[in-house]
């Protein structure tokens, strides 16, 4: 599920449906460039959807009777362009530019309506409506036309499944959670600037060309690209209720990977990427050629490096893989739509206002945090997609659990939005992580808590403790039809012995484990705060996170050992390491 490459952008921005059921993966991916714009004028695109909206909200009725009680119109505006290079030559230039209508439509009432979670049913959840092309230009007709008819579908379907929900609740055991299906907002009315983006893509693919042939002077390194990915994004929100949004976003990012295969088979990969939120801010060629030698040169030694053994003992996370760490196993334990979904591990439902992690642990939510250091945050957003107004949402003070991550759908106790409510364009809306933020009161240096590593595993008779450096994702699945467990993938990890011998870097081990016992395990923190920016897939698509945390020192953690390709490297030498070729 871990996608470390430009595709991963792709991928998100394709019109298809995504099969995954309480299943997060995230993958570090373009950094959010989302500075307030200054207020604008509406555009033409935002009328026209108002139009549309009233004639239906006026008209729309079944031979039955039923008509919609709420109707959303979100239209996401996208360009983007994908440049890529690997030795010395092109391997893609893209550009497109699309529009995306997404229907939300309610039939019934905020108490019930067609969205309600049919239980023991194939598919429990209401899904979205797909991606509904439009047209990129502002032709009214062409627009109203796509947006009346695929409105009259989104109403029989809703009208049809309300059915299914009432006769559901007449045949099935009495509700735990009666909270109402949707909750009543305060309408929201903002305007900015549509993104913009100007990018000389000549020069790039020149400057990408000639920095790919780097990986020409490492002839073990099979396969390696420079990347530059770009995103421009206007989305535009009007809603039955008043509101009438018009939000944009831009993103830059600049990624390197290298893979190689060990002589025992197993692949090897390393990436790294530079994220900005003006092409101003991407690095200079002098860096980006330091850094995408530090990659083909981490991928290399990793191919001599022993093979990780099952272990559990003391480890440290390094300060990004904390950050993956706590969005797996904690954050998505905290989204709203689960604590009331039957088919839910319900981890923390009942543990309000009860300890879930130590004392010195506090953990916070906040979608408008634009930026930690000098870091943009991707998770950062100034309104969900259900036009609510984002909120710093207060989920762990002092080990405490004090609320969910809300968007509209209520949970008992918890009957408002607090501005989570997220998806990718294509899905329907829930409650999604944005920008986790860890803070600890239990600091000290890292090495300091280098010393207390040595001294655990002195301890526990360990001969060594794990130290993981870097990482590229992980997993995690909290539905009760499987184990309730978590998979977090490191790619630079070390063996740090106990008797004072230099650091051993190590090659395939997977961290393994369940949320509460892992939370029991943590015992220090240091002062070294830093970001992890990625995009997570789970049920509402791909959508944009960041996780901020200080590096972990945990007592026990456990890993295994990660799955490896039988097949052997290519048995004649690369073309450019032959005499006489050139380079």
């Amino acid at each position: 599920m871990i996608d470390t490459s430009w595709k991963a952008d792709a991928r998100r921005l394709r019109n298809t449906k995504m099969s995954i059921v309480a299943v997060c993966a995230i993958a570090w991916l373009v950094s959010s460039g989302m500075v307030p714009r200054a207020a604008a004028a509406p555009e033409p695109l935002l009328g026209q959807l108002e139009k549309e909206l009233t004639y239906s909200m006026d008209h729309l009725r079944s031979d039955e009777g039923a008509k919609p009680y709420y109707l959303a119109y979100t239209v996401y505006d996208e360009t983007t362009t994908i440049l890529s290079a690997s030795l010395g030559a092109m391997l893609r230039e893209d550009v497109s530019h699309e529009r995306k209508l997404n229907i939300d439509l309610r039939v019934g009432d905020y108490k019930l309506d067609n969205t309600h979670q049919l239980r023991d049913s194939g598919q429990s959840r209401a899904s979205g409506s797909g991606n509904i092309e439009l047209a990129i230009d502002d032709n009214e007709m062409s627009i109203r036309h796509a947006v009346w008819l695929h409105t009259d579908r989104m109403f029989k379907r809703a009208a049809k499944r309300l059915g299914r929900v009432e006769s559901n609740l007449k045949l099935k055991v009495e509700e735990e959670d009666k909270s109402d299906d949707f909750s009543k907002e305060t309408s929201n009315q903002f305007v900015e600037s549509p993104a913009m983006m100007n990018l000389d893509r000549r020069a790039w693919s020149d400057r990408l060309r000639k920095l790919s042939t780097i990986a020409r002077d490492f002839p073990f390194i099979y396969s390696s690209s420079l990347t530059l990915g770009t995103y421009a994004g206007t989305r535009y929100i009007v809603n039955s209720e008043g509101t009438k949004l018009q939000t944009a976003q831009t993103r830059y990012r600049i990624s390197m990977q290298a893979r190689t295969k060990a002589d025992d088979g197993m692949n090897l990969a390393q990436s790294f990427d530079f994220n900005a939120a003006s092409e101003n801010g991407l690095p200079s060629d002098q860096k980006i050629e330091a850094a995408f030698r530090k990659v083909l040169n981490q991928v290399l030694a990793l191919r001599v490096a022993p093979v990780a053994e099952p272990y559990i003992g003391p480890a440290i996370l390094r300060n990004r893989a904390s950050g993956v760490f706590f969005h797996e196993i904690f954050g998505h334990r905290i989204e709203g739509h689960r604590q009331r979904d039957v088919t839910e591990g319900q981890t923390f439902t009942k543990k309000i206002g009860q300890p879930v992690l130590p004392p010195f642990l506090s953990v916070f939510d906040d979608p408008t945090l634009a930026i930690s250091g000098d870091v943009d945050l991707r998770g950062y957003y100034l309104y969900d997609d259900e036009g609510v107004k984002a909120k710093r949402v207060p989920l762990v003070e002092d080990g405490i659990l004090k609320t969910f991550l809300l968007s509209r759908t209520p949970v008992e106790g918890f009957p408002k939005s607090n501005g989570h409510g997220r998806r990718q364009s294509g899905f329907a809306v829930v409650s999604r992580q944005a920008n986790l933020v860890v803070q600890s009161t239990k600091q000290v240096s890292f090495e300091q808590l280098r010393k207390r590593l040595i001294e655990s595993c002195q301890k526990q008779d360990k001969p060594y403790g794990l130290l993981f450096e870097d990482i590229s994702g992980g997993f995690t699945t909290t539905s009760r039809q499987g184990p309730q467990s978590f998979k977090v993938l490191p790619i630079v990890v070390y063996r740090v012995y106990a008797d004072g011998r230099p650091d051993e870097l190590i090659r395939g081990a997977d961290i393994v484990g369940t949320p509460l016992t892992c939370f029991e395990t943590i015992t220090d923190t240091a002062d070294d705060t830093s970001v992890f920016n990625g995009s997570c897939g789970a049920e509402s698509g791909w959508v944009p996170v960041s996780a901020v945390s200080p590096s972990v020192l945990i007592s026990t953690i456990e890993i295994e050992k990660r799955r490896r390709s039988q097949s052997r490297p290519p048995i004649l030498d690369p073309p450019f390491s032959m005499p006489g070729a050139t380079k």
